[in-house]
Formats: C-alpha cells, structure tokens, sequence
C-alpha cells in the first residue's frame, strides 16, 4: 500500500477527532473562538516539529520563497474561513449531516487542482469521486423523503449552501498548500510539508489573534481560560493538518481528498457514541455509498 494512502486514512481520522472537540467548543467560545484553537494551540507544536526534523533527524530546513509565500497566505486564509464556516454549519445541523455536506470538496478540489496546477485524474478516479459525492448528497436528504424536489430544497438550503461553501474554500487551501510545498526545494516531502505547516499555523495565528484584538478581546481570555479542551483541539488539529500536508505532497489533491472522504465513517460513528446523534437507515446507505467510492478509487 502507498505510504500516501495509510498518512490520508490517519490524517481523516484525526480531522474529525479535532471536528468532535471543536463541537464542544463552539457552544462556549463561540465560531471565531473554537477555529482559533484550531491554529493558535497547534503551531508551537508544528515549530516543534520541524526543529525536531532538523536537529535530530539531520534534515536541511528549505528556504521559503515569494511562491512559497503567496500559496502559504491563500491556503492559510483559506482555511480559517472554510474552518469557521464548518464549525458555525455544526450549530445549524447534526454533527454527522454537517460534517457530509464539507465533503463534496474532493470534486471542488479537482477542479481547482486542474484550473490552478492542470492536475488531470484519471475517468476511473472521476467515477469514484462522483460516486462518493452521491453518497453524502443521500446523507444531506436522509431525513426528508427522498424525491427531487427534497433533492433541490437540501441543495439550495442555507445549510447546504454554508456546507457546500465550506468545502470549496477548503479545496482552494489543499491546492493552495500542495503550491506551497511543492515550490520549496526541500530535501523530501516529510520535510516540505513540515516547513508548509509550521509557517501557514504561525500566520494564521498571528491573523487570527489580531482579528479577536480588534473585534471582541474577550474571545482571546475565553480561549487562555479554556486551554485544557483547546490544547487537545490544537494537538489533533496541527497532527491532522501535518498529515495531510505530506499526502497532498506526495499525491494529487483530487485523490487524497477523495480518499479523505473516510472521515465521514469516522463521523458517523462519533455521531452515534459521543453525541448520541440518531442516524437512519439513508445515513447509513450514503456512508456505504462514500466507502464504495473510495474502494474504487483505490483499486482503480
């Protein structure tokens, strides 16, 4: 099995860890406050990382360019807005159903990928994917009687709409971040998408914290005084986030985000022991549905 495959599977399971707990948050710190852990706890850890790769493993750390720096800025901003959008859609719907709309990204992201960087997929993988965005487009109906007009109203819903929003900028910041790492002249990827990550978490922190400055200072005192939860939000957010960074170095975006769509398994099974959110029989047929899809895209 490709190393890109198994860091894709662990990098999905460790995002909806992180979803789960910024769930929780959300209801104390707010939409701005829960994203912020997100970064502003991860990115000592991500420094960590990469001194580590350096001084103990003997790496030579890349020196970022002006490329390397436009990616970095695009994906980081990207990613605080499509966060913020995810964690505000998980107080408007359940945490499973919100969690599927985000996933029609891998379709968004190929065609970003292909428009930005002309990644072509393979017709296979176009399948696969299309199959797998079936499947969480069953699970966004899975509570309303399944005709076209219920079809068009989930689609067009303002929920919908947030998810769906949600899954497009996260796409512009997986192409942003591949654009990234793929301009530093990095010794290998591990490396590329460790130096990636440490420089877009600092950024987004220090963006981040001047918004709350500026906005509502209280957010920044509510997020010190929250630190234990947060800290655990920040550790599986930025080990996520390493995760995907290599995979997306290693292979095409439209493929490790398609593979990603494992998350949503993951999801449902958080859903149903940690949230004790009900899920239905359509629910459970759209999952299988998103794991046929991944099977094909594996074997094809």
């Amino acid at each position: 099995m490709e190393p890109w495959i198994l860091i894709t599977i662990a990098a999905a399971f460790l995002q909806n860890l992180r979803s789960a707990l910024q769930k929780h948050l959300q209801t104390s710190l707010g939409t701005r406050g829960a994203s912020f852990v997100r970064f502003g706890y991860g990115f000592p850890i991500a420094v960590l990382y990469v001194l580590g790769l350096h001084f103990i493993g003997g790496y030579g750390l890349p020196i970022p360019n002006p490329i390397f720096a436009f990616w970095a800025v695009i994906g980081g901003l990207a990613q605080i807005f499509a966060t913020m959008l995810l964690v505000h859609l998980f107080s408007l719907r359940n945490f499973a159903v919100g969690t599927a709309y985000s996933k029609t990204e891998p379709v968004q992201a190929a065609i970003f990928g292909f428009l930005l960087l002309g990644e072509r997929i393979t017709t296979g993988a176009v399948g696969a994917i299309v199959v797998g965005v079936a499947g969480v487009m069953m699970i966004s109906v899975a509570r309303m009687p399944l005709t076209l007009a219920n079809l068009l109203k989930a689609l067009a819903g303002r929920t919908a709409l947030i998810g769906i929003a949600s899954g497009a900028v996260f796409g512009i910041s997986a192409v942003a971040y591949r654009s990234a790492s793929l301009s530093l002249e990095a010794s290998n990827p591990v490396v590329a998408a460790a130096v990636t990550l440490a420089c877009v978490t600092t950024f987004q922190t220090v963006f981040m914290l001047v918004w709350m400055f500026v906005q509502d200072r209280r957010e920044i005192v509510d997020v010190i005084r929250s630190w234990r939860s947060s800290s655990l939000v920040g550790l599986t957010g930025v080990l996520g986030s390493a995760c995907w960074f290599t995979a997306m170095t290693l292979q095409q975006v439209a493929y490790v985000r398609a593979l990603g769509q494992i998350e949503l398994v993951f999801t449902f099974i958080a859903s149903f022991f940690l949230f004790h959110e009900r899920v239905n029989r359509m629910e459970v047929a759209g999952c299988l549905m998103i794991v046929t899809g991944i099977l094909l895209l594996l074997l094809g």
